[in-house]
């Protein structure tokens, strides 16, 4: 997808840096809030940390330069170290979809405090927070979505009860058929995608300035 800005050198640095930067505090999200939970696993593995060279997966990466998605490295976290296993690993999945939210309302203040670095094509800053709020919002969405390896999958199990949850962890090892016929259009159209896209254009209604989209 990035080389698809790579005419303009200025649109291409801004939204690497947007993807960097989403990538970099959904994953710092997740390390801190095990960390704080009673889990160190990610501190000792060198998680908790802002760096982005610390969480982005060589591959991942790569199909950011040439798909309209990618991804990071998982933050790795040990339910035994947690005091209630269930609700904390839910609370450390919500972390991540919840940092992407926040980066995107700050960048959003940030354009509507200060509008004259936003005078859209013009502004390099201006087109940094477009993409910081538009990448935000969308990784946060996605990753809500509860099928597994997302964090909606993992989110939904610690609000069900005991019995339930058992019942809803069967379902993990479908999560790849399932992302592959539910999100990702290979067979025309995406249905999940096209549940959550009005949801994702709400959002940026709401937090992206007319004049500031990308």
């Amino acid at each position: 997808m990035l080389l698809s800005y790579f005419n303009n050198p200025v649109e291409f640095v801004a939204i690497a840096g947007a993807f960097l930067a989403a990538l970099t505090i959904h994953e710092f999200a997740h390390a801190l809030a095990s960390d704080h939970l009673g889990d160190p696993t990610p501190r000792l593995l060198g998680r908790l940390t802002l760096n982005p060279l610390a969480h982005l997966d060589p591959i991942g990466t790569l199909m950011i330069l040439f798909a309209p998605f990618g991804w990071a490295k998982p933050v790795p976290f040990d339910p035994f170290n947690l005091r209630n296993p269930r609700r904390d690993s839910a609370i450390i999945s919500f972390a991540g979809p919840c940092a992407n939210l926040i980066l995107a309302i700050l960048a959003s203040v940030i354009l509507r405090v200060f509008p004259a670095l936003s005078f859209g094509m013009l502004s390099p800053i201006g087109i940094l927070l477009s993409a910081i709020i538009i990448l935000n919002v969308n990784l946060a969405l996605f990753n809500l979505i509860p099928i597994h390896p997302l964090d909606g999958f993992h989110i939904v199990q610690g609000l069900l009860s005991e019995r339930a949850a058992r019942q809803w962890a069967q379902l993990e090892g479908l999560g790849f058929v399932m992302l592959l016929v539910l999100v990702f259009p290979l067979f025309g159209s995406s249905p999940v995608l096209s549940i959550i896209r009005p949801i994702v254009s709400f959002i940026l209604s709401l937090l992206l300035p007319s004049f500031s989209v990308i």
